[in-house]
């Protein structure tokens, strides 16, 4: 019996289960292609605002880059936020049926990771990202515009992660207000590199294996 199939599981479960557990690349290859795009999304991120705005793209501002970086206060603002939006995603995974639905869906999705796979994406990912959302895009159109966009290039049409759009809209209005509040990127980069990796791990060591797993303690 698959696993996508076992019994107990409500059948939307074992419909998006199967679904992405079928069309899920093998991990390397997906990695190195997701370290490549993410690559080419800084790149553009950095021509954009230093290239063509002429703009150090760690700042919020000019007024951000003369106060500097309080780089204490702000990994702390930063992983702070993580370990909030962590500890609310795995209740809401142990709790509800759609964060049930919603984490087993990425776990298939993703496969089985490695832990060095699971850092360098989210390393890639945060950098990136943020370089192109926060540090390019947000000066130039601000806090909502830049968050429901973050949230429309996560959007995947696809059951089951419905609620990964709502997810990624609020993580922007998150991540972009830690831009505005500590005026440079090292918030929400040490966020999105902490919620990402470790959800990352433990949606790979759940629900990308064999066995369908069950919510772990939190480490």
């Amino acid at each position: 019996m698959d696993e996508s199939e076992a019994p107990g599981s409500p059948p939307l479960l074992q419909d998006a289960a199967g679904e992405a557990a079928r069309q899920r690349p093998s991990g390397p290859a997906w990695v190195r292609m997701a370290l490549v795009f993410y690559g080419v999304v800084l790149a553009v991120a950095i021509a954009w605002r230093v290239g063509l705005e002429g703009e150090p793209i760690l700042y919020a501002s000019s007024r951000a880059a003369e106060r500097g970086v309080k780089l204490g206060p702000n990994l702390a603002a930063g992983l702070g936020a993580a370990a909030l939006v962590i500890l609310l995603s795995r209740e809401l995974t142990r709790r509800t049926a759609s964060g049930q639905l919603l984490a087993r869906t990425l776990g298939r999705l993703i496969g089985s990771l490695t832990l060095r796979e699971c850092i360098l994406l989210a390393l890639a990912s945060g950098i990136g990202e943020e370089a192109f959302f926060r540090g390019a895009l947000q000066p130039r159109v601000g806090l909502v515009a830049a968050s429901l966009l973050f949230g429309a290039a996560h959007f995947v049409p696809r059951r089951g992660l419905v609620a990964w759009s709502v997810f990624s809209v609020a993580a922007g209005f998150l991540l972009g207000g830690l831009f505005e509040w500590t005026g440079n990127l090292v918030a929400p980069v040490a966020a999105h590199v902490g919620i990402n990796a470790v959800n990352l791990r433990l949606l790979s060591l759940e629900f990308g294996g064999s066995g369908e797993g069950e919510p772990s303690p939190m480490p």
